[in-house]
């Protein structure tokens, strides 16, 4: 590979001669060595965005030559616009600052700066002026997620919503055989199973938007430590306007950098929202398989699409896949939600050091969610049919039905009708009508599936 030789405060170091990042990536690269993760494409471009920003305001405030901060948001502008990876090699596991990775996009746009400007742009000296990791990673971090969840979550969970809304319309007066500790129960109609589902997706959705104002207030300007050592005293809320103007975020400077550089509170907090919605999606997505079980010997309530074959050896043989992937992408964000409390405790003093692989796991946690709503939706929701005829068969032989005699002829009697109704394998209002004085109209009345849906 032919190489290059670059330098920086440790001495010299060969880089391949068409990378773009110097030789503080270099080391990075040769160091952690650890895994094959490389942070995401979103976190990446959220440092690319600080920079930008950061060009900006100190050009503004008359700490930067304006032709280099021209040079260095040109450079920002051009990787945004046409992001290559490659360039962005640091592993996940790395140092807990994120130095290399904030470096790593110095280096990158020192690089490209100098070349369109002709003379030497440095990393540190101007690409990270009035910034450091300390302050930089944790935006990034906060940048990144709500980016993520303002423009891919929401908008995916609104989606799965309105499927729901739809759905119900369709098929809302249908009902069907409730089911407590997965026995037979009273009935419900399906506008209330998915009435369940979509109020747990609005519980879900509540609680991302209240994460969504406090992301949006930023560590950077805090540098170091919190104080804002080496940067401009108006750097941070100038900073925020440009990042404002380029994102169409309401972004604003924390009021307390040591908050935000410290801890990752805010972190942990969103994660949480995550995980909750990741729980919703498995209590659904489970609830979409008990259902499809079958065809014979399970519930069979429910068709979901038949996207694949089943199985390699049965042949006709379709499975729920889709309720099952997203039963695992849920499992995942629930792990992530365990990592990134274990990180977020890791912050020691005046620096939490665990914050690339929050950044990681967080952006992860709302790609997969964000998918997982939307295929949930179009390819399960959207498109399974109800099996009427196996729904009203199992309604009338459903034991549970007496409950709505208990009023009347009191709980004992009741549990017999239910009792021999169930071993007879008999409709319960057949049962009734030798056990009870009441009439077969009365029954039918008191026993109506629809009726005992609801309570007026």
């Amino acid at each position: 590979m032919a190489t290059r030789i670059e330098h920086d405060s440790m001495g010299e170091l060969r880089v391949p001669a068409n990378a773009l990042y110097q030789a503080q990536t270099q080391r990075a690269i040769d160091n952690f060595k650890l895994s094959p993760l490389t942070l995401p494409r979103a976190f990446i471009q959220a440092i690319l965005q600080i920079k930008k920003a950061a060009a900006a305001a100190n050009s503004e405030l008359g700490e930067l030559d304006p032709a280099i901060a021209s040079a260095i948001i040109d450079a920002a502008t051009q990787q945004l616009k046409h992001f290559e990876p490659e360039h962005y090699p640091v592993d996940v596991f790395q140092t807990g600052s994120g130095t290399s990775s904030n470096m790593n996009v110095n280096e990158v746009l020192a690089t490209l700066a100098t070349k369109q400007l002709g003379q030497q742009v440095h990393p540190n000296d101007h690409v990270n002026a009035g910034q450091s990791s300390n302050d930089v990673i944790p935006t990034a971090i906060q940048l990144s997620s709500a980016l993520a969840i303002h423009n891919q979550l929401i908008p995916a969970l609104r989606h799965m919503q309105a499927v729901l809304v739809v759905k119900s319309q369709q098929i809302g007066n249908i009902v069907k055989t409730g089911r407590t500790h997965l026995m037979d129960a009273m009935p419900v109609r399906f506008a209330q199973v998915l009435g369940g589902w979509q109020s747990q997706l609005a519980h879900a959705e509540q609680l991302l938007q209240q994460q969504l104002p406090r992301l949006q207030q930023l560590a950077q300007g805090g540098t170091a430590v919190g104080t804002g050592v080496n940067t401009h005293p108006e750097f941070a809320s100038c900073f925020a306007r440009h990042l404002s103007t380029d994102t169409g975020l309401g972004l604003s400077a924390s009021n307390d950098f040591f908050f935000n550089i410290g801890s990752q509170d805010l972190a942990v907090a969103c994660s949480g929202a995550l995980k909750t919605l990741a729980v919703a999606l498995l209590k659904i997505s489970n609830d979409l398989r008990w259902m499809n079980s079958g065809p014979l010997s399970g519930l069979a309530e429910i068709e979901l699409p038949a996207l694949q074959p089943g199985s390699s050896i049965m042949p006709g043989k379709v499975n729920p896949v889709i309720p099952e992937a997203v039963a695992m992408l849920s499992a995942q964000v629930i792990g992530n939600d365990t990592t990134i409390t274990v990180a977020g405790q890791s912050g020691n003093f005046e620096l939490n050091v665990m914050l690339p692989v929050i950044g990681y796991n967080l952006l992860q946690s709302i790609e997969l969610l964000s998918n997982g709503c939307t295929a949930l939706a179009d390819k399960a929701i959207s498109g399974f049919q109800v099996n009427q005829a196996n729904i009203a068969q199992s309604l009338d032989k459903n034991p549970i039905l007496v409950t709505a005699l208990n009023p009347v002829i009191g709980y004992e009697k009741a549990a017999i009708i239910a009792k021999q109704a169930y071993q007879q394998q008999r409709p319960v209002l057949d049962v009734a009508l030798e056990h009870t004085d009441l009439s077969k109209e009365q029954l039918q009345e008191l026993l109506d599936p629809a009726r005992l849906t609801s309570n007026r």
